[in-house]
């Protein structure tokens, strides 16, 4: 943000900043520790990692993950590369950062085409994820105002945690809830309306015409 006010073509006064899934979660934290931002939209978004962990990891895998996040500390200091695992999974038991079954089919027919895309995130990751809670911050956008956009239908950044995180937020906030899954806001109708609306949040906070 601070290259972007530099820009001529940027106005400082009127910068507003949307995020999705994981970048829904920044948008927070950002928006609440900037005051330079004047509208935010975050959009289907990861709002805390310990809690979206305790409802991913399915309890049978909690030590073994445990375990490998023990073993990859180890191994790292001794100057090992990271350890890794797979972001998805079409096996319903196998091991996956993203073990929903809207996960897997978003990324085998979007990012699997992808010549640099690889099915896999380190372990570490995962440590720093469970760390991250973006919803102690919601509080503190105000008096940003605020747009959220739940799936109603998401279990790969949990629409019962976006809810329970908009009730913490202050006015003025507003939140669009659209039915489907997490990826249902990326194409077609409700990308269309997802989009509209945040479209509209910014026209109105930014006063854009």
């Amino acid at each position: 943000m601070s290259y972007a006010v530099t820009r001529p073509e940027v106005d400082p006064d009127r910068v507003g900043i949307w995020g999705s899934s994981f970048s829904g979660g920044h948008v927070l934290t950002v928006a609440a520790n900037d005051r330079r931002v004047k509208a935010v939209v975050s959009q289907v978004p990861f709002v805390s990692g310990p809690l979206s962990l305790a409802r991913t990891v399915r309890p049978d895998f909690a030590a073994p993950l445990r375990e490998q996040l023990q073993a990859d500390r180890s191994h790292r200091f001794a100057g090992g590369e990271p350890t890794v695992i797979p972001v998805v999974s079409d096996n319903p038991f196998g091991e996956a950062v993203m073990p929903m079954a809207e996960a897997n089919a978003y990324y085998t027919a979007n990012a699997s085409p992808e010549p640099s895309w690889r099915n896999e995130l380190t372990v570490r990751s995962i440590e720093l994820i469970g760390e991250y809670d973006p919803s102690s911050h919601i509080s503190r956008v105000s008096p940003t105002p605020l747009l959220m956009i739940v799936a109603r239908y998401d279990v790969t950044a949990p629409a019962e945690l976006a809810f329970a995180a908009y009730e913490q937020a202050r006015e003025p906030k507003g939140i669009l809830v659209t039915d489907g899954g997490h990826f249902s806001v990326y194409d077609g109708p409700r990308f269309e309306q997802c989009s509209t609306a945040a479209r509209d949040h910014f026209r109105i906070h930014l006063g854009i015409g």
